[in-house]
């Protein structure tokens, strides 16, 4: 009875999994109809866009730290009610700046949930072989989150207005909120100190400025401020670093990376993250300016991303159960590198280019299933029960950085490539599109030409580069790894607090 009331309930934690991955990526289908709507200016279109992912980046820490300390389901129902009564909000916006500021606020209720929600599964699962399975749906739920997002977006747009995007959300926090209670247990740790704040602005202050930083380098074309902001970043990021080595009871307890085997399951998911989300970038806009689909469609062509991840997280646990934890991440991240390197196979207007590119994605995200599922549950399962909360927001901070990093490094790189082939007669591949609709036919027709052939090459790079990352983490993951054999079952036990 138990374990079907722990079932149960990890249903029920799936659903602001689900909601908070989708949120990060369902707004892109709907910013260009709720712009004209609300008439928003470009710097207003991106932080409507970035406000939401700001935030639950820079609170993640505190709020996993926050659950430990006041109760995992507590925080959860209070993120929950909020997230709820905020998309509401953000459906009836009048205005950009209410909708900024709104999707802020959705960032700080988001921030509450994803620890929380991995947190609580390290209580209801005690049998390490069922808490590893529940880790590995809970990771196939965050992962593919992100990739049904502009899914449900494309076909919510179809049927309704742009506000319909944020009120989907309202049922599934309903559900949560009705039935949470009865099925979630709460847990709070015992010997929990008071919330250090002084720690809490230092964490927020340093990722909000590296976060905007790394965005911001793609879109600048004069570099100065977002450097700034990530030399301070880093300043402050530093500051925040000696203070919970100093600290008795620290915000975020950094003394974990002394282990090895945690370091590398920490630094392998932020450069997955990096090569995922820098991949992701690239082959959407391939789709959509190179192949032409639009982007409802790009975005159902790019759902083997999504599937791939949700069969690899899926598959890990069994998988563990047959080899060592360690061999199986770092053979699904050598799977990985060869999805990357399909890429450089796609060509602008071949016949195998689109099976290619699917393919490609769909193997990259596959292979990085058991990084997902098992390197999570390393990283939980690497401290007490009590700092479970704040081990969960290690590993969602990861990857969150992760993605920042790879949409600003492989969109830098994917820039420079595209340059370098079009000589530099044209900055993007969109600014080519909009210019050969003032030319004649035939010179709009070769300028097309040339834009795509030069954007399928930074394509090709970006798989390289994206092989060379898995590659490398892979080596990582086998050099890191622990010196004895343990045995498969006893999955978070690979890393002693």
């Amino acid at each position: 009875m138990r374990v079907n009331r722990a079932w149960l309930g990890l249903i029920i934690l799936m659903l602001p999994t689900l909601l908070v991955a989708m949120d990060m990526t369902a707004l892109l289908l709907a910013l260009p109809q709720l712009s004209a709507d609300l008439g928003a200016t470009n710097v207003q279109q991106l932080w409507i866009s970035d406000s939401y992912g700001f935030m639950v980046a820079g609170l993640v820490i505190t709020m996993g730290t926050l659950g430990d300390r006041i109760g995992r389901r507590r925080l959860l129902m209070i993120g929950g009610a909020a997230f709820a009564v905020l998309s509401v909000a953000a459906a009836f916006a009048t205005g950009p700046l209410m909708l900024i500021v709104v999707r802020a606020l959705l960032g700080v209720a988001g921030a509450t949930l994803a620890p929380s929600t991995l947190a609580l599964i390290t209580n209801m699962f005690r049998d390490e072989r069922q808490r590893g399975q529940a880790i590995a749906i809970w990771a196939t739920c965050q992962f593919t989150g992100g990739a049904l997002g502009p899914v449900l977006a494309g076909f919510l747009l179809e049927h309704f207005w742009w506000g319909s995007v944020f009120l989907a959300a309202v049922p599934a926090m309903a559900l949560l909120l009705l039935v949470g209670p009865f099925l979630l247990p709460e847990f709070r740790s015992d010997q929990a100190g008071r919330l250090d704040l002084a720690s809490v602005g230092l964490s927020l202050v340093a990722v909000l400025l590296m976060v905007y930083g790394i965005k911001q380098l793609t879109v600048e074309s004069v570099p100065i401020v977002p450097a700034l902001a990530l030399v301070a970043g880093a300043a402050i990021g530093f500051v925040f670093v000696r203070r919970q080595l100093r600290l008795e009871t620290p915000l975020l307890d950094l003394r974990l990376f002394r282990n090895r085997p945690f370091t590398a399951v920490v630094v392998a998911l932020v450069f997955a993250g990096i090569a995922m989300a820098g991949t992701g970038l690239l082959v959407t806009q391939y789709l959509q300016s190179v192949l032409g689909f639009s982007p409802v469609a790009s975005a159902l062509l790019f759902a083997p991303m999504g599937l791939g991840v949700a069969a690899g997280t899926m598959a890990a646990p069994a998988l563990a159960r047959r080899i060592k934890q360690t061999t199986a991440i770092a053979g699904g991240l050598v799977g990985s590198a060869l999805g990357g390197l399909l890429l450089v196979g796609v060509d602008v207007d071949g016949a195998i280019a689109l099976p290619l590119v699917m393919i490609g994605i769909a193997v990259l995200a596959l292979g990085t299933g058991p990084l997902f599922a098992l390197g999570t549950g390393l990283v939980v399962g690497s401290v007490s029960p009590e700092r479970a909360g704040s081990a969960a927001s290690m590993s969602e901070t990861g990857n969150y950085f992760g993605g920042s990093l790879g949409f600003a490094l492989f969109g830098v790189l994917a820039a420079v490539v595209y340059r370098s082939g079009m000589a530099g007669t044209s900055d993007s591949l969109a600014g080519a599109v909009a210019a050969s609709r003032h030319l004649p036919a035939d010179q709009g027709a070769e300028l097309l030409h040339n834009a795509r052939e030069a954007f399928t090459a930074s394509l090709h790079v970006t798989g390289v580069v994206a092989a060379i990352i898995f590659a490398g983490l892979a080596v990582l993951v086998l050099v890191l790894r622990p010196a004895t054999r343990t045995s498969p079952a006893a999955l978070p036990s690979l890393i002693e607090p």
